[in-house]
This record gives structure tokens, C-alpha cells and sequence, in this order.
């Protein structure tokens, strides 16, 4: 099936991002916050923290550097949920529910849409069904996060269940492995990107392999997970090859394994949540500080560093940051639909919301269909970008034709 037709977008480049972060969870947003400011209306962002997602928080830098914090009479509110989201879901609840108490809200943003989310929408809803709710990658199964959310934006685990191991066997290939843990494969849209992937390897003549990681969620936090992947690499090149592509469905874990993929060998093709800034500043100890907000210098910056290390044609990102984009595109999207120049549920005014971040590139992507049931949502799209190789340029994923049948995989829950 032809996955939708390709945007190329070439808009305005992203303002400078500013630095910082905190680990802790920030407090809920301010009930009392000025009505009288001049403001006609307030957008919550609610994302993780630096050491969770440091992508997606910069995304809702961005859209303060543009229109303001909503407590200094601009627009913007922004606070993030706790690292163990998973232990605290009624904190995560309870920070964007109380939102909605400032009159002015009219609309939330959350990237990533963590477990409690959609119960968090609902809530909102019942106290507010004025405000816009907008899920970035949602964590909860598609029918749960589609009946409260009124846009849900999901990077496309079905098509890049094929175009990841596409890429890797392009890059040379022979061994495909998949790191993860139970929780994320209960997730309908990690599991069934696994076993998209798992059929896409045997199709394409890769031997694949599931490896499991510990959760950063768990008792080991980040820095045991992290720990762990520093550890195991050199021992699965060993095992498999330097012949072997890795995928991680974690964040956290990504850092970790491109610095031993560039030390022992490997094949990355791309991250989970794809961007140049995720895991390969920490990993090849690229100071970016210069470049920061400035998307293209990053990629050449990055690259610079990774080919001269680990050679060309060896790993590959997306050309600008999806966590960035989905938390400054979502709230670019729900800003517009308030000032009356997009309409709710229009995915073409949702694409140039988030081609006004990513100018040049290419998107591909189409709504939802549920696996069961054949039947296609309305409020969830699912979107991806083409695949750069660091020291070789794009392989155009977005042009693909992509077999029907790793569309009807039914979800097996692991």
C-alpha cells in the first residue's frame, strides 16, 4: 500500500532552544495565572524530563523562546511529568488535570502521551470540554488514547516495522537485533512494530533477534539500564558481528549503545524517537551549544564527529529531532486551530504545523488502522521521516512501497 503522499515543507527554522531542565517533576501548572495579561488564551506542554526525553522538553523551550510563558503574559505553560511515570501515573494525572483550572487554558499538549494520559484527558474533559487534547506518542493502546484525545501523533510503527530492517540491509546487514523489555512490548504500537520487524527481517534474509534490557521505570533506574547496555554490547558483537544492526525502544538505552557501536562495531540505523540529538551528543562527546536550535548544523556536526569515528555509512538518524518536533508542532497545531487558521482534525494543517520545524524534509504517513478490525481512526496519525546515513545522505523511506500484508500483522501482546 502507497503510504500517503510526501510533504516537503520548507518553512521557518527553528529559534535557538535554551538550556536546562530539571529531573524532579515540575510543579503543576499555577491556577491563579493572570487573566488580565493580554493573553487570549493559554496552551499546556507537558513533557519529560532531560534524562527522559530531553527532546521533547526542548520542543516546549521552543515554543516558550516563540510566544512567551503563560506567568510572564505569553501563552505557553509548561511542566513535566516524573521520570517513574510508571509508579507515579496519579502524579502525572494530577499535573495535567490541574491545567484546566486556569481559565485561560485552551489547550494540552503531552509528549510522550505516558501511561495516564488518556485518563487524564477524560478528566480534563469532564471539567473543561472546551480544551483541545493532544496526545505525542502515546504509550497507551490506540483505542484507549483515541477515545480521549482529540489528536493523537505517533511516530509509524507500522511502516518503519518494514523500513528499519529495509535500511539495515541496505547498510550490509546480515543480523538484526531488537532490544526491549516486557512493558513496552504490552504496548500495542511497540509490540506489533517488533513483529512487523520480525517478518520484515525473514522476509529480507536478516536473521532477527530480541534481546531484553532492563526497564528505566524499574528499580535500576536510568543509570542501571544505561549500565547494563554499556556492558552487554561488546558481548552481543561478539555473538552476532559487526554485521549487526540495533534497535533500542527505549530512550535511555540509546546513548549507551551507539557509544559501544562506535567503540566494538555495529549498524544503527535509527532511534526509536529519531534525532540527531538523541544519544549521539553523549555518546561521541559532541558539544552542540553553538548549534542549539539551528537543526542542519547539528546534523553536519554530528555527522563530522560520528564518520570520523566510526566511518561513514554506519549509522543514520532523521534529519531533525521527532521529539522536538511533535511537542512544538502539536502546540504549533493546536495555536493555529485557536487563532482560526487550522482546523481540528485536518491533517494537512497538522503537517505544515510540524513542517514549520523540520524546513526541507520529507513526512510520510497515514491514520491509524486498527489491526482487528480494519477500521481507520480519525484522530490518530501516524507519521515518519526519511532515514539519513551519517557520511552517505538519505535513503528515501518516505518513497517506499510498502507490502500490504505488514499492515494486517495482528498485535500479539508478549
Amino acid at each position: 500500500m502507497k503510504r500517503m503522499l510526501t510533504l516537503a515543507a520548507a518553512l521557518l527554522c527553528a529559534a535557538a532552544m535554551f538550556a536546562g531542565g530539571s529531573k524532579d517533576a515540575a510543579p503543576a501548572a499555577d491556577a491563579s495565572a493572570d487573566a488580565s495579561s493580554g493573553a487570549a488564551y493559554h496552551i499546556g506542554i507537558v513533557t519529560g524530563t532531560v534524562s527522559q526525553s530531553e527532546d521533547d522538553l526542548r520542543g516546549a523551550e521552543e515554543l516558550i523562546a516563540r510566544y512567551g510563558k503563560a506567568s510572564e503574559g505569553g501563552i505557553i505553560q509548561h511542566v513535566t511529568y516524573p521520570d517513574d511515570f510508571m509508579s507515579q501515573q496519579e502524579t502525572t494525572i494530577s499535573q495535567i488535570v490541574a491545567l484546566a483550572d486556569d481559565p485561560l487554558m485552551k489547550a494540552i499538549v503531552v509528549n510522550q502521551g505516558v501511561p495516564g494520559t488518556a485518563e487524564a484527558f477524560k478528566r480534563v474533559k469532564e471539567k473543561r470540554p472546551d480544551i483541545m487534547c493532544f496526545a505525542g506518542e502515546p504509550h497507551e493502546d490506540p483505542l484507549v488514547i483515541q477515545e480521549a484525545a482529540d489528536m493523537a501523533v505517533s511516530a509509524d510503527f507500522m511502516s518503519r516495522g518494514y523500513t528499519i530492517p529495509y535500511v539495515a540491509k541496505e547498510l550490509g546487514a546480515t543480523t538484526f537485533v531488537h532490544i526491549s523489555f516486557p512493558r513496552h512490548m504490552s504496548y500495542e504500537s511497540l509490540g506489533l512494530r517488533r513483529q512487523i520487524m520480525e517478518e520484515a527481517c525473514k522476509d529480507l534474509g536478516i536473521e532477527f533477534v530480541f534481546e531484553t534490557a532492563p526497564d528505566p521505570t524499574s528499580d535500576v533506574g536510568v543509570a542501571g539500564a544505561q549500565q547494563f547496555i554499556l556492558e552487554k554490547v561488546p558481548q552481543w558483537i561478539e555473538k552476532y558481528g559487526q554485521d549487526t544492526a540495533f534497535f533500542c525502544s527505549n530512550d535511555a538505552h540509546t546513548e549507551p549503545l551507539l557509544k559501544q557501536l562506535a567503540e566494538y562495531g555495529g549498524i544503527f540505523v535509527e532511534a526509536d524517537l529519531p534525532s540527531p540529538l538523541m544519544g549521539y551528543p553523549g555518546a561521541f562527546g559532541i558539544d552542540l551549544t553553538a548549534e542549539a536550535g539551528d537543526f542542519p548544523a547539528i546534523l553536519k556536526k554530528v555527522e563530522t564527529a560520528v564518520v570520523e569515528k566510526a566511518g561513514p555509512n554506519r549509522f543514520g538518524t532523521w534529519a531533525y529531532s521527532y521529539g522536538f518536533t511533535v511537542s512544538a508542532g502539536l502546540g504549533e497545531y493546536a495555536k493555529r486551530i485557536l487563532d482560526g487558521a487550522a482546523e481540528l482534525g485536518n491533517r494537512s494543517d497538522l503537517f505544515a504545523a510540524l513542517g514549520e520545524f523540520t524546513p526541507g524534509a520529507s513526512w510520510n504517513g497515514n491514520y491509524y488502522i486498527d489491526a482487528n478490525t480494519g477500521v481507520r481512526a480519525r484522530n490518530q496519525l501516524l507519521i515518519f521521516m526519511d532515514t539519513y546515513i551519517l557520511g552517505t545522505g538519505y535513503i528515501h523511506t518516505t518513497e517506499l512501497e510498502i507490502p500490504e500484508k505488514y499492515f494486517e500483522i495482528r498485535f500479539n501482546a508478549q
